[in-house]
């Protein structure tokens, strides 16, 4: 699935980087010679206030004021030569950008990600300027790491840290029968990866990013199973001050986009909330965010998903059938109970990523162990009886709590749930750790 222009909004992108190097104040009459080369004759038509969104990232991200950006220039000779002149054998995928290669850096004999604009593609000269900047200013684990560029001529290429594993897409849909499935706990070491990712761009990075193109294929793995969020291209500046979203063009993969951002071109970072949930849905199902090969009423995740919230005793056909009932219930409960949240139809009832990660980190810290642990393949007869409240109670698993997404008072409820019962695990912990060093 590509990345499509929709619902045009009155507002004109007002983020957007064109050809100026984010540093101290930059003005258009003098942009930096090896910033200003990449644009088109268009870009250059672009206002003083986009020089002063990006200055304004430059001045308050996490790197000095007046910090040059660090990625390398490449020519297109040495990226030829490192990918054997863009051979198929050296292919490794095709987005909305173009294709990429793997290819071996002949000055260093890194093994690298070369990704060429196809330039009668979606994505532009703008887009491959905003992933530069926004890669070359903003570093994380859960980011993918630019480290390079070029743009000799009209050539447009970007060189990433190769990501052994691919993409998450990879492993959830199309999966060649010779490859293991993922398990639930890499499931949601990912999902938890990426949250942090978004957190990083929503309460770090100053002002605030928003990704904008949250999905699958747009999260990497590395040994290990280690997410990164890469394809910065449509990223934009939050709101700041006392606005509470950015006006825009509609841009993003049909499945994923917040509803009220197709809608109107309002975009918050609720959006990416949004987005994370549908991702998040994925993991747990297997599904795509759109199918359609699926039966009618079925083909889009969402509307699908949404309906069996409501009944518990539907919660287990949710689950991806590749995972054979290797989860853990009570893990089953508490990850839908985050994913149903993040997709509410309201941007406002959706909780903000730092929730997400607190409460995906304490799942995926749990360890589920298969071989210990029964295989859950219908909910119980005794969890039927049980009253519609979002109170943990005990079930089968070893004492542990249980509680229904029916009666969840609201997100910050759950949260906060989830809080209590990492602090208990602690606790025990180290009161076993005393006992065990006493």
């Amino acid at each position: 699935m590509g990345c499509f222009p929709c619902f045009e909004s009155s507002q004109e992108d007002n983020n957007n980087f064109n050809h100026h190097k984010v540093g101290h104040e930059v003005h258009p009459s003098r942009a930096p010679s090896n910033i200003s080369r990449l644009s088109s004759g268009v870009d250059r038509m672009k206002t003083r206030n986009n020089v002063n969104n990006a200055a304004s990232l430059r001045r308050e991200s996490s790197g000095p004021p007046d910090a040059q950006i660090a990625a390398q220039t490449f020519t297109f000779r040495e990226l030829a030569a490192a990918t054997n002149n863009f051979r198929p054998d050296c292919f490794l995928g095709e987005g909305g950008f173009g294709c990429v290669y793997r290819g071996r850096l002949q000055s260093s004999g890194q093994v690298v990600a070369v990704k060429q604009l196809d330039r009668n593609g979606l994505q532009g000269n703008r887009e491959f300027l905003v992933e530069v900047l926004m890669l070359s200013l903003l570093h994380h684990p859960n980011l993918v790491n630019l480290i390079g560029y070029c743009a000799d001529g009209d050539q447009r290429l970007l060189v990433y840290e190769f990501m052994a594993l691919g993409s998450l897409e990879d492993h959830l849909h199309d999966v060649p029968p010779d490859r293991e499935p993922l398990d639930w706990n890499t499931r949601m070491k990912i999902a938890a990866g990426a949250a942090k990712g978004l957190e990083f761009l929503h309460d770090k990075a100053n002002p605030p990013v928003i990704y904008r193109d949250f999905k699958s294929s747009n999260i990497l793995l590395d040994e290990g199973f280690q997410p990164k969020l890469s394809d910065f291209g449509l990223a934009k500046l939050g709101p700041t001050g006392d606005k509470s979203h950015v006006s825009t063009r509609v841009m993003g993969t049909y499945g994923y986009c917040a509803p009220e951002y197709a809608m109107t071109g309002q975009l918050t970072v609720k959006s990416d909330v949004y987005s994370f949930g549908v991702v998040f849905l994925e993991l747990i199902t297997g599904r795509k965010a759109i199918d359609s090969t699926q039966p009618h009423g079925q083909q889009n995740l969402v509307t699908w998903a949404r309906p069996l919230f409501n009944d518990r005793r539907k919660f287990t056909s949710l689950v991806d059938p590749r995972l054979e009932g290797r989860y853990p219930m009570r893990g089953l409960y508490q990850a839908l109970a985050v994913a149903s949240m993040c997709i509410q139809e309201q941007a406002a009832a959706r909780p903000l990523i730092a929730d997400v990660v607190t409460a995906l980190s304490y799942l995926a810290n749990q360890g589920y162990d298969p071989t210990t642990a029964p295989a859950h393949n219908i909910i119980s007869s005794s969890s039927k009886e049980r009253p519609k409240t979002a109170r943990p109670s005990k079930n089968d698993e070893g004492g542990c709590s249980r509680w229904d997404l029916e009666g969840s008072d609201s997100p910050k409820e759950t949260v906060k749930m989830l809080e209590r019962e990492r602090a208990v695990a602690e606790a025990k912990m180290w009161v076993e750790k005393r006992r065990q060093s006493g």
